[in-house]
């Protein structure tokens, strides 16, 4: 099968590789799409802990069904099916994986890290992630390349959870990416009138911002954020603050911005060897502000990420800038590293 095959940093090739055979207790997909991720990006350039090269990466997935092993007792999906393939797949064993925190296993081991990912013809669903129901069938109207759009969002609607957002509330969302315009259009879907998106790359942030409707975008190298959203709240701040982006200020910014009984959350990850911040926790005790970290998602989020679109709340077309060829996809990390594209879809097969 043709599979983009990761061999170390800055270094990924499109070639042949043997073809997965489908195990007994395993499922086989078809991949029709696999959205490029800014993790992906990440990898291409200084590579991953859990990427042991040569890797096949790549998580954002969405196919039909070719092959069902014979003891999987999978009585919701069939072969032919159109499918999303859920990433972290857990222990099975622990606190988390007990109660369905797939994500939160101290020994995840995700899709397009360690086991093989979509950037291939065909992928495996190793046991563990089929016994996790990790195939999850695409409600009729939804097509595959809009399919492809469920992963990030619902690592979007996984952070919301925690924020209790209403239609009233004031939302500031640090960062102009793919995650930042996901995480406004679901604040959106939830009635919000005031949603800002805040993003040095300014010019940037207006192109992709043109495609969507009922958001503010401010540019915090022309204006003054914090006095410029306390203006706009007369003076009480945010409601909900988001970073969806992996910088220090943002986090920093959040905690002074945010009104009292304001929610946080820290979406957006900072560096490993720069991850320590400096805060006034005095904000934090006197208008009780509640902080909210969140890291990728689970099963049921995708589930609603894919009721969201298929009902017309959410508009995954809008996010899509680019479909490319497989053979394509090192021009297309780069092009989303050079800010030329909000997101970037994979055409697998076809």
């Amino acid at each position: 099968m043709k599979a983009a095959v990761f061999y170390g940093i800055e270094d990924m090739r499109v070639e042949e590789v043997e073809e997965s055979i489908c195990k007994d207790n395993e499922m086989k997909i078809k991949v029709e799409y696999c959205a490029i991720c800014g993790t992906d990006v990440r990898i291409f350039y200084s590579g991953h802990k859990k990427v042991i090269p040569p890797a096949i990466i790549g998580h954002e997935i969405t196919g039909v069904v070719s092959e069902i092993g014979k003891n999987v007792d999978y009585s919701e999906i069939k072969v032919g099916d159109k499918v999303v393939v859920v990433t972290s797949i857990g222990c099975g064993k622990c606190k988390m994986c007990e109660n369905g925190f797939y994500n939160l296993c101290t020994d995840t081991k995700a899709i397009g890290y360690y086991y093989k990912g979509g950037f291939a013809e065909y992928l495996i669903i190793p046991e563990n992630a089929v016994k996790q129901k990790a195939v999850i069938k695409l409600p009729e109207n939804l097509s595959l390349l809009e399919g492809s759009i469920i992963e990030p969002l619902s690592c979007c609607i996984n952070g919301q959870n925690y924020l209790n957002i209403k239609k009233d509330d004031f939302v500031l969302i640090f960062g102009g990416g793919p995650i930042g315009f996901m995480h406004a259009c679901l604040a959106i879907a939830c009635g919000c009138k005031n949603v800002v998106i805040v993003d040095p790359a300014y010019d940037r942030l207006l192109k992709f911002g043109k495609n969507f409707e009922n958001i503010i975008f401010l540019n915090p190298n022309q204006v003054d954020i914090k006095k410029e959203i306390m203006k706009m709240t007369d003076g009480f701040g945010a409601d909900v603050v988001i970073t969806a982006c992996p910088a220090k200020k943002a986090q920093i910014d959040a905690i002074e911005i945010a009104g009292s009984k304001g929610r946080i959350s820290f979406f957006g990850g900072l560096p490993k060897d720069d991850s320590i911040i400096q805060i006034d926790s005095n904000i934090i005790h006197y208008k009780e502000i509640s902080i909210f970290g969140s890291f990728a998602s689970n099963r049921n989020d995708y589930i609603k990420a894919g009721e969201l679109i298929s009902s017309g709340k959410i508009d995954a077309k809008k996010f899509i800038t680019d479909v490319i060829s497989l053979e394509n996809i090192v021009d297309g990390i780069k092009k989303i590293k050079n800010g030329e594209a909000l997101k970037i879809v994979i055409k697998i097969n076809g």
